[in-house]
C-alpha cells in the first residue's frame, strides 16, 4: 500500500496520544451506522493496533439468494447477541451473532407472483424497537414496511394491516408511483421515522418524511419536502408543485440527537434529476440538509447545498454527528459530506456553518426552457477530499493507445468544474453522479475529532437529447426509443451495473411479469402506467420479441420533459477503466477543529493493473469505514479487489487486510459477544461494471472476523 499523505494538523498529535477515551463500552451496534448519530465509531478495543494482524475468519453465513449483478449493501445490527440483516433479495435473517448461526429468516414474497420485481432488492439493512418485552424489527421490502417480532422474525398482525404499511400512503395525493426504502429508518422513543426512495424521472412520489407508530404504523407526522401552500419554501417552487413533481427524498437514512430532540435529514434532488424547465426557483426542500423536531417534524433550521439540482447532487448519506473544539470551547455540531467532495458543518442547534461558506456564481443553461441558479454555495473548509476540474493533463497515461482515444473523446465535452450545466454536447461531472461520497457515510472518532471520507473519483459524460412528442398512436419500438433508450440504450444493452441490459430478457421471465415491473417502477426507474395497458403491452413486446405493434399512447403533459438523459455514463477509456489518472478511489481523514487534513490515501486497486506494476490505484468504493477505540479503521467497499482492510486511524498505514467471497460493498459492523470482539461484512457485491471484468460473482455471504480463541 502506498503511504499516505501526511498533513499538518496544528495539536493533533497531542490529541491522538492522550486524549481520554469516552467512558460507555459498547458492545452492540444497535442501529444503521453504528447509532443514531450516524459516527461510525465503537470504544471496543479489543482487537486494536498490536493484534490485528492476528484475525481470522470467525464465521460466515451464506444467504442463498445472491445473483449475478445483485447487491447486498447491509450494514448489519447487533443486539442481545442476535445480528440483523437483510440479503440480495430484502429476506430478514436473525443470526446468532458469536456463531453465524440461522435463528429465523423472513421472506417477504412467500407466496407473491412477479418474481422479477424482487429479484434484487437494494436494502442497507433494518432498524430495531424496544418497549418492555415487546421487541420488534422494522425492514422494507418494495412499498411494504414491516413489523416483525424480534424473537421469531413473524409479523407483528396488530401493525398496519397485518404487520405492514404501504408506503405510498399518507403522501397527500393518490400514487401508483415507486416508493420504497433503501436505508432503514430511525427511532425516537416510540416513532419510527422513516424516509423513501422514489422515482429520479417523472412522474416520481413526493418524498415527504414521515412518522409512524412504531406499535400500531398509525400516521403521526409529516414533513413535506415540496411545500404546500403557506409552508416555508414554497415561493421557490411553482404553484402547487407538490401535486405534480416528486422525489425531494431522503433515501440515505437519518442522523438523530435524541438528547436534544433533532432530527437530521438530508434530501436528494427533485425529479427529474437532470432537466428542470417545469420546477423553476431554487426547489427547497430538495438537496437539502434539514433539522426538525423529532417528535413533531416541525422545522427547526435548514441549509440547501445544491439550488435547483439539475446534476442529481443528492446529499447521498446522512451526516454524523460530531464535536469540534472551538477557543477553548466544545461545540456538539453535525457534518455532512456531499457527492461533489465538500463537508459542510453546522452547530447542531442552530444551523450556523462552523466554517465560512462562499456562494459563487455558474453559467446559465442553454437548454431550452432550463433556468439554473445563478449562485452555490461551497464550503472554504475542510478543502474538497476529491478532484473539483478534469482537464486534459489528468487524461490516463496506463497505454498511449488508451491516452489517445480518451483525449480524443475528452476534447468534444465541456469540463468546466462544478455547477456546469448539461448539455446536449455532453458536460464532465466530476466527481461524478455516484461521488465523491457516497451512501456509506463518513465515520467520526470522539477520541481525536478526526472524521473519515472514503471517496469514488470517477468522472461521468452528462449528455442530454430532445425528445420528440408521441403521437397519438405510436410503435412498441418509438416508445421505446423515447421513453426506454435514454438509460436502457437504443440497443437494449444497458450501462450495467446501474442500468442493466434487456436483452434476452423473454428467456427469463414471463410477460405478465415484465408487465407489472413496466407499470409499477423500480429504482431509478419510474412507473410507466401513464403509457396506458396498451402502451405498455406494445413496448414489453419489443423488449420481449421485437415486435413493433401499434398502440393507443396515453401521455401526461405536465409531465413530459423536453430533454432527457442519454444515460448513466462513466467515462472510461477503450479498456474499461477510468479515463483520468489516478486515484480513482480515496480514503481521507479531516482533523474537524481546524478543516485540515491529517492524511489521505488511494482506496483499492485492480488486481491485474496491480500485477502489471499499476499499484494502489484506488477503485470506485460503496460501503463507509467504521473506526475504533483499538487504534484502527475498518473498511471493504473497494470494487474488484474483494477486500476488507484495516489502517492505523492516526497515519492511514495499512495493518491488515484479508480476501472476501465478494466485493464487500457495504459499511462492517463491529460488536462484542461472548467475550469476543468481532468485525462483520456484507460480501455481496454488485458494482462492478467495467466491461472486460469477468462475470459478477453471484454469492451473497456475511463474513465475521475476530481473533483466534
Amino acid at each position: 500500500m502506498k503511504a499516505a499523505r501526511l498533513f499538518l494538523v496544528g495539536s493533533v498529535v497531542l490529541l491522538l496520544g492522550g486524549c481520554q477515551r469516552p467512558a460507555a463500552r459498547h458492545s452492540e451496534w444497535s442501529a444503521f451506522g453504528g447509532g443514531p448519530g450516524n459516527t461510525h465509531y465503537s470504544s471496543l478495543a479489543q482487537i486494536n493496533r498490536s493484534n490485528v494482524k492476528r484475525l481470522q475468519v470467525a464465521w460466515t453465513f451464506d444467504t442463498g439468494d445472491g445473483s449475478p449483478g445483485s447487491e447486498m449493501e447491509c450494514n448489519p445490527i447487533v443486539v442481545d447477541g442476535k445480528l440483523y440483516a437483510t440479503t440480495p433479495k430484502a429476506n430478514v435473517i436473525a443470526l446468532d451473532a458469536a456463531t453465524g448461526k440461522l435463528l429465523w429468516r423472513f421472506n417477504p414474497w412467500a407466496g407473491q407472483p412477479f418474481q422479477l420485481l424482487y429479484r434484487n432488492v437494494r436494502s442497507r439493512g433494518v432498524t430495531y424497537w424496544a418497549q418492555g418485552n415487546d421487541r420488534r424489527i422494522f425492514s422494507a421490502a418494495r412499498q411494504y414496511l414491516y413489523s416483525l417480532d424480534a424473537a421469531t422474525g413473524k409479523p407483528i398482525a396488530d401493525f398496519g394491516n397485518g404487520g405492514r404499511i404501504d408506503l405510498r400512503d399518507d403522501l397527500g395525493r393518490e400514487t401508483k408511483d415507486w416508493v420504497t426504502m433503501t436505508s432503514p429508518g430511525i427511532i425516537y422513543k416510540n416513532l419510527l421515522i422513516v424516509g423513501s426512495s422514489v422515482s429520479e424521472t417523472l412522474p416520481a412520489a413526493l418524498g415527504d418524511i414521515r412518522a409512524y407508530d412504531a406499535r400500531t404504523g398509525k400516521l403521526r407526522w409529516s414533513f413535506h419536502t415540496i411545500p404546500h401552500a403557506g409552508e416555508v419554501g414554497y415561493q421557490t417552487w411553482p404553484a402547487d408543485a407538490w401535486k405534480f413533481s416528486g422525489a425531494a427524498n431522503d433515501w440515505s437514512g437519518f442522523a438523530l440527537d435524541a438528547k436534544r430532540g433533532l432530527l437530521f435529514v438530508p434530501t436528494g434532488s427533485a425529479a427529474y434529476d437532470f432537466y428542470g424547465a417545469n420546477r423553476p426557483g431554487d426547489n427547497l426542500f430538495a438537496s437539502s440538509l434539514i433539522a426538525l423536531k423529532a417528535e413533531t417534524g416541525e422545522r427547526v433550521w435548514h441549509f440547501q447545498t445544491v439550488r435547483h439540482d439539475i446534476w442529481d447532487r443528492d446529499l447521498p448519506t446522512p451526516p454524523s454527528l460530531v464535536t469540534v473544539s472551538r477557543e477553548g470551547r466544545q461545540i456538539d455540531a453535525v457534518a455532512q459530506p456531499t457527492k461533489s467532495g465538500f463537508v459542510f458543518v453546522f452547530d447542531r442547534e442552530t444551523g450556523k456553518p462552523l466554517f465560512p461558506i462562499e456562494y459563487r456564481k455558474y453559467p446559465p443553461s442553454d437548454l431550452s426552457g432550463e433556468i439554473a441558479a445563478e449562485t452555490q454555495p461551497l464550503p472554504l473548509a475542510p478543502p474538497p477530499f476529491a478532484r473539483q476540474l478534469l482537464t486534459a493533463d489528468m487524461i490516463t497515461q496506463r497505454t498511449p493507445d488508451a491516452h489517445r482515444e480518451a483525449l480524443a473523446r475528452f476534447g468534444k465535452l465541456r469540463s468546466n468544474g462544478q455547477f456546469v450545466p448539461a448539455s446536449v454536447q455532453g458536460t464532465i461531472i466530476f466527481p461524478g453522479f455516484d461521488g465523491g461520497a457516497e451512501w456509506g457515510g463518513p465515520a467520526f472518532d470522539p477520541e481525536t475529532h478526526m472524521l473519515y471520507v472514503n471517496s469514488n473519483e470517477m468522472a461521468w459524460v452528462l449528455r442530454m437529447v430532445e425528445q420528440k412528442p408521441l403521437p397519438g398512436r405510436a410503435s412498441g419500438k418509438s416508445i421505446y426509443l423515447r421513453e426506454c433508450a435514454a438509460c436502457h440504450k437504443a440497443n437494449r444493452q444497458g450501462a450495467p451495473p446501474d442500468v442493466p441490459a434487456l436483452t434476452g430478457l423473454g428467456d427469463q421471465f414471463a410477460e405478465a411479469d415484465v408487465m407489472a415491473l413496466v407499470s409499477q417502477g423500480s429504482g431509478r426507474m419510474p412507473s410507466f402506467a401513464r403509457l396506458g395497458e396498451d402502451g405498455i403491452r406494445a413496448v414489453v413486446g419489443y423488449v420481449l420479441r421485437g415486435e413493433n405493434g401499434n398502440a393507443q399512447v396515453k401521455t401526461s403533459s405536465a409531465l413530459e420533459m423536453k430533454y432527457m438523459s442519454d444515460g448513466y455514463n462513466r467515462f472510461l477509456d477503450k479498456d474499461g477503466y477510468p479515463a483520468i489518472q489516478p486515484p480513482w478511489g480515496t480514503l481521507t481523514c479531516i482533523y474537524l477543529d481546524t478543516g485540515k487534513f491529517a492524511w489521505q490515501i488511494p482506496l483499492g486497486e485492480y488486481p491485474e493493473l496491480a500485477a502489471q506494476g499499476l499499484k494502489d490505484t484506488g477503485t470506485e468504493n460503496y460501503g463507509g469505514p467504521v473506526v475504533t477505540a483499538g487504534g484502527l479503521l475498518f473498511i471493504a467497499a473497494t470494487d474488484y479487489d474483494n477486500k476488507i482492510r484495516a489502517f492505523d486511524k492516526a497515519t492511514g498505514r495499512l495493518l491488515w487486510e484479508a480476501a472476501l467471497p465478494n466485493a464487500g460493498n457495504a459499511t462492517p459492523a463491529t460488536y462484542e459477544a461472548n467475550g469476543r470482539q468481532f468485525v462483520v461484512i456484507a460480501a455481496g457485491g454488485g458494482k462492478t461494471h467495467r466491461k472486460s471484468a469477468v462475470q459478477p460473482s453471484s454469492v451473497a455471504v456475511y463474513v465475521a472476523f475476530a481473533l483466534p480463541e
